[in-house]
């Protein structure tokens, strides 16, 4: 008897066959979705804390994780967008600027708004953002911010302008370290000082490898310095951030960014990593950017004290 005699002979273990069938499928399709959440962070301390941060906290979810740490931008970006990775931390700005290629002013909720409208289309879901702001900031020494009674950039600019006009502008007074790629970028320098009015020579402006603007800070060899809004040497410097009053440096913000198919296979994901995000702030970020870079602590154990701080481990 040939296979069809039998099946035509023998229809319920025909079908009793292809039931069996159908059961092993869609238990080893459960068991591929069922898989390890893939987290990826970048190649600097922010990063590493908030994987760190998120494979910690999913675990003790009951998630099985896998960390990928150490990726530079555009590597992880590719990760995700081809689903190597199934949960990244990403900031607004990046992803609108750098990604998506978009150099229209936007506020930091536009901001939001549109990268969540362009990523959606690649299958990647921006999460709720955090209060993470980790944009451009200017910083100075805190004892010259005091004794100047700065806290604004308009107000920088009105100093500097007050000096002009009393001819009190020398060289080495009005100084400003800066990396050399926001001195040639399109939306770097130049349109920051006309949009403030700053008056800096090009003598004050003195270019340096971005680690060596926290330095020169610390050792009081510049006026101000380009900075990053949470970066741990602000706090470990004793430097304080300059308000950006009229909105001239992009928004930052970072939110947990995950792959529409790993929400859709686990259901409760998404609010999980929102509440993970609704306690992350500029603050909370900058101690714990400050206790690995300054204090020298280790990121997994920096990452486990925030989550045991907020009850989340």
């Amino acid at each position: 008897m040939n296979k069809q005699d039998f099946s035509a002979r023998h229809p319920a273990r025909n079908l009793l066959a292809v039931l069996f069938a159908l059961l092993f499928v869609c238990l080893w399709a459960g068991k591929a979705v069922a898989g390890p959440i893939r987290i990826g962070g970048k190649n600097f301390t922010e990063q590493l804390i908030l994987s760190s941060i998120t494979s910690q906290y999913l675990r003790a979810k009951g998630y099985g994780t896998e960390l990928t740490g150490g990726l530079g931008s555009t590597l992880m970006r590719t990760a995700h967008e081809t689903g190597e990775l199934d949960v990244v931390w990403e900031y607004t700005g990046t992803s609108l600027i750098v990604y998506n290629r978009i150099l229209e002013k936007l506020d930091g909720e536009q901001t939001y708004q549109r990268v969540r409208e362009l990523d959606a289309a690649k299958g990647l879901i921006w999460l709720d953002r955090s209060r993470i702001n980790n944009t451009y900031a200017l910083a100075m020494p805190r004892h010259r911010a005091e004794a100047e009674g700065l806290h604004t950039l308009s107000q920088l600019a009105q100093r500097m302008q007050a000096d002009v006009s009393r001819g009190e502008d020398d060289d080495g007074k009005h100084t400003f370290a800066i990396d050399m790629e926001f001195a040639a970028r399109p939306d770097g320098l130049e349109p920051l000082k006309k949009m403030y009015g700053f008056s800096w020579k090009r003598r004050q402006v003195i270019q340096l490898d971005p680690g060596l603007v926290y330095t020169a800070l610390r050792n009081d060899q510049v006026e101000t310095g380009l900075v990053y809004a949470t970066d741990g040497r602000i706090k470990g410097f004793d430097l304080v951030l300059l308000e950006d009053d009229k909105g001239f440096f992009p928004a930052y913000h970072a939110a947990p960014v995950a792959r529409k198919a790993v929400l859709d296979a686990n259901p409760a994901l998404a609010g999980q990593l929102n509440a993970l995000a609704a306690v992350l702030d500029n603050e909370s970020m900058t101690e714990m950017n400050y206790q690995v870079d300054i204090k020298q602590q280790p990121v997994d154990r920096v990452a486990a004290a925030f989550l045991r701080e907020h009850g989340l481990l």
